[in-house]
């Protein structure tokens, strides 16, 4: 029986160790790179109270180094989970929109969170949206676009008309139902039809992350630990419902 129900374990183990050799590729670079990046030694001294050592300030500097980079990732690896699962492509990176399903004539445009794109880009992905779902020679006519917001900024699921404002305008964006935007709970829900796909997840994660953390770091006695503590962090983002 699969870890969950709308891929495979072949496909989201293969995800998930992409994602962790992009890590902890990214965690020995920074450590290698310590010196030579310019450390700001006035915040350290104001950071060490809030640390037991200096070694334990220095393995936070590091996560805070490598957050990004995985921040980044992440949402890379929803594109691809998503991209595995019937009747969705993944279009990759680069392309001028992420999945596509055309049975069901959709595009996506996934991104990690709601703040990942802000201000006046908002407004630039409307319009990238919408050159490609209006004109008539566009192979997406009157394909319904979404943008998701994997993280959403409050715990509510959402699938609304996209209308961000456009600053050169000085109005939002008119309404169209063929350009939209969902959160990630939502968006998961309709690529794969299970209302708790998202949760389901982030549920198997922490198994899969151990057994493939064991198989890079080649130690069979890693664990995940505080799972619970971890798992509270989903129902805040999203909401218990």
């Amino acid at each position: 029986m699969a870890l969950v129900d709308f891929i495979s374990d072949e496909a989201l183990f293969s995800e998930v160790r992409t994602l962790v050799q992009k890590t902890l590729k990214k965690r020995k670079k920074a450590e290698a790179d310590f010196n030579k990046n310019v450390v700001d030694p006035f915040c350290s001294l104001f950071e060490a109270p809030a640390f037991s050592d200096h070694d334990s300030w220095k393995s936070a500097e590091l996560m805070r180094q490598t957050q990004k980079t995985i921040q980044n990732h992440v949402g890379t690896f929803h594109q691809k989970i998503l991209g595995h699962v019937i009747g969705w492509s993944d279009l990759g990176t680069g392309s001028v929109v992420d999945l596509v399903n055309d049975d069901l004539r959709i595009i996506a445009e996934v991104k990690n969170k709601y703040s990942t794109v802000t201000g006046g880009d908002l407004s630039n992905k409307y319009h990238s949206l919408e050159g490609l779902v209006s004109p008539k020679h566009s192979k997406f006519k009157g394909y319904t676009s979404y943008f998701v917001q994997i993280i959403p900024k409050k715990p509510e699921r959402y699938n609304i008309t996209f209308t961000p404002s456009d600053k050169e305008k000085g109005e939002s964006c008119a309404s169209n139902e063929l350009i939209r935007v969902i959160d990630g709970a939502s968006f998961y829900e309709l690529v794969t039809g299970r209302k708790d796909a998202l949760k389901e997840l982030h549920k198997v994660l922490p198994y899969v992350l151990e057994k493939v953390y064991q198989e890079e770091l080649k130690d069979d006695t890693f664990t995940f630990n505080d799972i619970p503590r971890y798992s509270q962090y989903f129902d805040i983002a999203y909401g218990n419902d």
